[in-house]
C-alpha cells in the first residue's frame, strides 16, 4: 500500500467527447491505485487488522487475537472535534451593495435554512469519515427538481460520495484547474458506467460504449474533492505498523497470562494428587 492517495492528472487542455474515454480510462489506472488502498484502510478501521491472521507454532490453542482497533477510536476523535456541531454561515464583512443589514441577515438565515432542510450536517459527517480513513473525501451537489418557493424541500441536494467510486482529474498546467469529475458504477455484470462531469458538458459512457453527450447547465462541476490534507493521508495511516503492535502486544500478553495459569494449575494439581 503506499502512503498518501495519488492526485490524478491530465496533459488535456480540455475535456470533450472526442477524448473523454481515452482521458478517463488512464485516469482511472491512478485511480484503481488509490481504490485499492482505500479498500484497505477501511477494512482496517472496520477491524480488519493484522492480528486477526496471528499464528502460533508452540501452543498453537492458546491464540487469543485482541484487536484494540484504535484506527475506529482516532478516527471518531477527530470526526467529533472537528464536525461535532452544524456548521453555520456568518456574515463575514460588510458588503458594497446598497442592501440593508436587515436584507443581509435574512438571506444567511434563508442559506442556514436550506443547509438544514438539505441535512448538511449529516453529509459533513459522511464526508469526514471518508476524509480522515482514505486520506480524500467527495461532496455532490445537485440541484434539487422538487424545490418549490413556497415549498418544504431546499433548493439543493448535497450527497457524500464514496472515494472508491469517484476522482477528480486536474490540469498538470501551474493552475492545477479541475478538468473533471467522475463517478463509476459497476453493474451487477462487471460492466462500468462512468458519469464525466465538466463545467461544460455531461458525459455518459460505458466500458467500449458510445459516449452520450449532454450540455452541463450549472456551468461548473458539481462534485468537489476534500484532501485531508497535502499528503492526502488518512489520520492513522502513518501509524498503522504501531497500531498492529499494540494488538500483537496484546494478544502476546494474553496469551502469556493463560500459559503461565495453565501451567501453574497444572503443577497444583500434580502436587494434590501426590
Amino acid at each position: 500500500m503506499s502512503y498518501g492517495r495519488l492526485k490524478i492528472y491530465s496533459d488535456a487542455r480540455e475535456i470533450t467527447a472526442e477524448n473523454v474515454v481515452d482521458e478517463v480510462s488512464e485516469a482511472y489506472a491512478v485511480h484503481y491505485r488509490n481504490q485499492a488502498d482505500i479498500n484497505t484502510l477501511w477494512d482496517y478501521y472496520r477491524g480488519k487488522t493484522k492480528i486477526l491472521y496471528k499464528e502460533k507454532e508452540i501452543r498453537e490453542e492458546i491464540n487469543h487475537k485482541i484487536n484494540e482497533n484504535r484506527a475506529y477510536e482516532v478516527v471518531k476523535f477527530h470526526k467529533g472535534y472537528v464536525f461535532g456541531e452544524p456548521i453555520q454561515y456568518v456574515r463575514r464583512e460588510n458588503t458594497a451593495s446598497k442592501l440593508s443589514d436587515d436584507v443581509i441577515a435574512t438571506d444567511i438565515n434563508a442559506l442556514n435554512g436550506y443547509m438544514s432542510d438539505a441535512k448538511k450536517s449529516a453529509c459533513d459527517n459522511d464526508l469526514a469519515e471518508w476524509m480522515y480513513v482514505a486520506g480524500v473525501g467527495y461532496r455532490l451537489i445537485l440541484p434539487n427538481k422538487d424545490w418549490t418557493t413556497d415549498g418544504d424541500e431546499p433548493p439543493f441536494t448535497i450527497k457524500a460520495l464514496d472515494p472508491r467510486r469517484v476522482f477528480v482529474v486536474y490540469s498538470s498546467d501551474i493552475d492545477e484547474r479541475c478538468l473533471m469529475a467522475v463517478y463509476c458504477v459497476e453493474r451487477e455484470l462487471g460492466e462500468k458506467v462512468f458519469s464525466v462531469y465538466t463545467d461544460k458538458w455531461y458525459f455518459e459512457f460505458e466500458e467500449f460504449g458510445p459516449v452520450t453527450v449532454k450540455p452541463n447547465p450549472l456551468g461548473l462541476i458539481p462534485i468537489v474533492e476534500y484532501p485531508a490534507e497535502n499528503a492526502r493521508m488518512g489520520v492513522f495511516e502513518a501509524v498503522m505498523s504501531l497500531l498492529d503492535a499494540l494488538d500483537e502486544l496484546q494478544s502476546n500478553r494474553l496469551d502469556d497470562i493463560v500459559q503461565f495459569v495453565n501451567s501453574f494449575l497444572a503443577v497444583l494439581g500434580a502436587q494434590l494428587d501426590e
